[in-house]
């Protein structure tokens, strides 16, 4: 597939050092080190892929995230194998991706996706105190609808105890990115074949109420104007 350079952001707050695990080899100049990329990207998406190993078997589990400065966290059961094996401390590498348009050139060879995707290495561990648990699960639930959590159930100790929260602080990451136009070969720019970018996109649609709502509740008006990331 073919590549199209993008100018990154200079690193406002710094930047992360790769190493053998973290640079990125194949189409290198797409790659970007610095917070103010990875986090751009990090900030837009809600669902990550988490990778890991049990018993010399790799597993890889999607699931919701956020970050709070220089570390994501993640939740779910206490239950969850994942969450039971990562919050030791093992090495885990953690993954982000948006898919923003199909790129159609004049050849099938130079056909490409306009793509952001982020990786990030480190080790979790989990939140232990149940203060500090549910601070987390504030933050979660104020970063997907912001205003949200004030007007909810409190959550009762049970349902913190049966939730894991673990944290990891990022130790390297790398930014991919392919934006624009297809690049064809440049005999290939005179064929009679259309070519260009078809851009895709996540759609927040109209809140469908729960069917055993009552009819008197309106939708709150924190999602009359949603936007997420």
């Amino acid at each position: 597939m073919s590549d199209s350079p993008i100018a990154h952001p200079k690193a406002g707050a710094g930047e992360f050092t790769p190493s053998q695990r973290s640079r990125v080899k194949r189409l290198n100049q797409r790659a970007a080190y610095d917070k103010a990329t990875v986090y751009g990207v990090l900030d837009q998406g809600l669902i990550c892929h988490v990778a890991y190993v049990i018993e010399d078997q790799p597993h890889i589990t999607p699931t919701a995230y956020w970050r709070e400065g220089d570390r994501v966290l993640w939740h779910g059961s206490s239950a969850s194998r994942m969450l039971r094996t990562v919050k030791e401390k093992v090495p885990v590498s953690l993954n982000v991706s948006f898919f923003d348009g199909l790129v159609l050139a004049r050849s099938g060879f130079h056909h490409s996706i306009n793509y952001r995707s982020v990786t990030l290495f480190g080790r979790a561990e989990a939140l232990t105190g149940e203060a500090e648990k549910l601070a987390a699960l504030e933050a979660f639930t104020e970063r997907v609808i912001p205003g949200r959590w004030p007007e909810l159930r409190a959550p009762t100790s049970q349902e913190i105890k049966a939730t894991t929260v673990v944290w990891m602080e990022i130790e390297e990451a790398s930014a991919k990115i392919r934006t624009g136009p297809p690049a064809d070969d440049e005999e290939d720019y005179a064929l009679p074949i259309w070519a260009g970018v078809v851009p895709l996109g996540t759609v927040i649609g109209e809140p469908i109420p729960d069917p055993r709502l009552d009819a008197a509740i309106a939708p709150p008006a924190y999602l009359k104007d949603f936007r997420f990331g």
